[in-house]
């Protein structure tokens, strides 16, 4: 049964970029929460906002309006060393372009996150182990990412936002460079870690093929969050 506890929440929040005399409004007032132990899928077309609610989800963007509590505190109200850390020590990040560093071993891009938090090497490379064997990728820990396919480079991102043991993961259309075959095997992935350890994702996707597979579908359309007949839903957090 999945936890009740709201880890994420948005009160009207909205983003607008300034170019030069242009204001160009992305996010409009979005109301949304996420719970501990969810899997949410952030589905919409190209320019709905998707990539836009991620970043800031991710802490690596702020909002221009509204409010964002994380795990129940404000995020304006924290410093930047703090979102720093909360970006290494929290939140695991996973992209379709997997940006994984081309010079660094398998092992060694596992334990990039552990080595910005500080972890003794001896309990990096323990760690970095077992997720390699979790990911299936335990005999290529001597291996760099150009001697990997697609597929196993993404299962090493995976491994990699996972080293910290973060409360959650944002993925970013992570199937996007992959083919039928191998996006089936990550996606199958990602639902072991749900189901297995309860891990906590958000997933920004185009594919609406993927709907069957996430607890809840938060739909953007022109920066707002609508209902599966583009109808604008809000909710009054003053009642929750």
């Amino acid at each position: 049964m999945r936890s009740t506890r709201e880890i994420i929440r948005f009160e009207q929040l909205e983003k607008t970029y300034y170019l030069g005399a242009i204001d160009v409004p992305v996010l409009k007032g979005i109301d949304m929460s996420i719970a501990q132990g969810e899997f949410v899928g952030i589905m919409g077309a190209s320019g709905s906002g998707k990539s836009t609610m991620l970043n800031i989800l991710g802490l690596l963007d702020v909002p221009t309006g509204g409010r964002y509590f994380l795990d129940g505190k404000e995020v304006k109200n924290f410093s930047d060393n703090y979102l720093a850390s909360l970006r290494n020590q929290k939140i695991g990040f996973i992209f379709q372009s997997f940006n994984l560093s081309p010079h660094l071993t398998v092992a060694q891009n596992i334990e990039m996150p552990m080595v910005y938090a500080e972890i003794p090497r001896k309990i990096r490379r323990a760690r970095a182990i077992e997720l390699a064997q979790q990911v299936k990728l335990g005999h290529r820990l001597s291996h760099r990412p150009t001697e990997l396919s697609g597929g196993e480079c993404q299962r090493i991102a995976i491994a990699r936002a996972l080293s910290n043991k973060p409360a959650y993961l944002l993925a970013d259309e992570p199937t996007g460079n992959l083919d039928e075959k191998t996006s089936d095997e990550i996606i199958g992935l990602f639902q072991e870690l749900h189901r297995a350890q309860k891990t906590t994702i958000v997933m920004v996707t185009h594919n609406p093929e993927l709907e069957v597979i996430f607890d809840r579908v938060i739909r953007l359309r022109d920066g707002r969050v609508v209902d599966e007949e583009g109808e604008e839903i809000t909710t009054n957090y003053a009642d929750t």
